[in-house]
């Protein structure tokens, strides 16, 4: 999702703006803080994307790259996250957010498999910057969007399905309609692969036949239909298809070869959106009570459990 438009429900900054919180949202990519921001009134909203053209009108801040000490780095590069952490040190220390949020890039481990040197040293900046917000007194809440995973096989070629091709073969060259929601403008690291794709039939399909015969594919490890999918990912039924289908641990989903160029990739495809890649940390830098009984904690409860912990209020009634 690109467009704030397509939002159907306000964001939790808007409304803890709306109720006199001072919020700050900083983003690594600018489409994010475009939909973040919808209906922040007041505040700090920017990205690093973009640090160069914030002012205090449009965004709540000015100079950012000043106040931080950085050039505007590229958008494929480890220094655009350690920029949001940097800006967001130095907002923390001296705006006082009540509420803030830090987004960073996938980048890095998109190219750098967990314990390779740029991982490594990935990780130890941020380690420093959670050092930082820890010693200036906020309770810290750090989580992620998603897993990521090797997208190969032993020789480091990438496993594709490229379920267009398998469709257009059945149905009939643009029948059907694969829809991989991970594609953004930025596909350097990623080549617009996906292990999740949304499949829009013809209404005179066999959708069981289909659903059947995409999961004998090599690599695809479940697909079901709207319903089921609805219920079990908690989706709107209006954007997505009839067909939803989850690649296999080490594989990732395409359309059709030459809308995904990977050619120059030096290192090994990782890519996330499968089932696979849902376990994610969730770290506190505060005791945390016990949760309520039966509660699946997710990376969206990082709200819930902050602003409990930083208000003292416990998790279960």
């Amino acid at each position: 999702m690109n467009d704030p438009e397509l939002l159907r429900a306000p964001t939790l900054f808007a409304e803890f703006s709306r109720a006199g919180a001072k919020v700050a949202v900083i983003t690594a990519k600018d489409k994010l803080r475009r939909l973040l921001g919808k209906g922040l009134a007041d505040g700090i909203c920017f990205s690093a994307e973009k640090a160069d053209q914030v002012t205090q009108q449009d965004n709540g801040i000015e100079k950012v790259l000043e106040r931080v000490g950085m050039e505007l780095p590229s958008v494929y590069s480890a220094e655009l996250s350690e920029l949001v952490m940097a800006a967001g040190t130095d907002v923390l220390e001296r705006d006082r957010p009540e509420l803030m949020y830090l987004s960073l890039t996938d980048y890095i481990q998109h190219k750098h498999a967990p314990g390779s040197p740029v991982a490594n040293d990935f990780y130890a900046m941020l380690d420093g910057c959670f050092a930082r917000i820890d010693a200036l007194g906020a309770v810290l809440v750090v989580t992620a969007d998603h897993g990521m995973n090797a997208k190969s096989d032993g020789a480091g070629a990438a496993q594709v399905v490229f379920l267009q091709d398998e469709l257009d073969a059945r149905l009939g060259a643009g029948a059907a309609r694969v829809v991989l929601p991970i594609t953004d403008p930025y596909t350097v690291h990623h080549g617009a692969l996906g292990s999740y794709a949304t499949v829009h039939l013809p209404p005179d399909a066999d959708a069981d036949a289909l659903r059947a015969g995409l999961a004998a594919l090599d690599g695809v490890a479940e697909v079901m239909g709207r319903e089921r999918a609805c219920v079990r990912f908690e989706l709107p039924a209006d954007r997505i298809g009839e067909l939803v289908v989850i690649a296999e641990r080490n594989t990732v989903l395409g359309t059709t070869p030459a809308r995904h160029d990977i050619s120059g990739f030096a290192e090994p495809l990782r890519l996330h959106g499968g089932l696979t890649e849902q376990r994610v940390p969730f770290l506190v830098n505060a005791p945390v009570g016990p949760l309520p009984r039966g509660h699946r904690l997710r990376n969206f409860d990082s709200y819930w459990v902050g602003t409990s912990v930083a208000a003292g209020v416990p998790l279960t009634d």
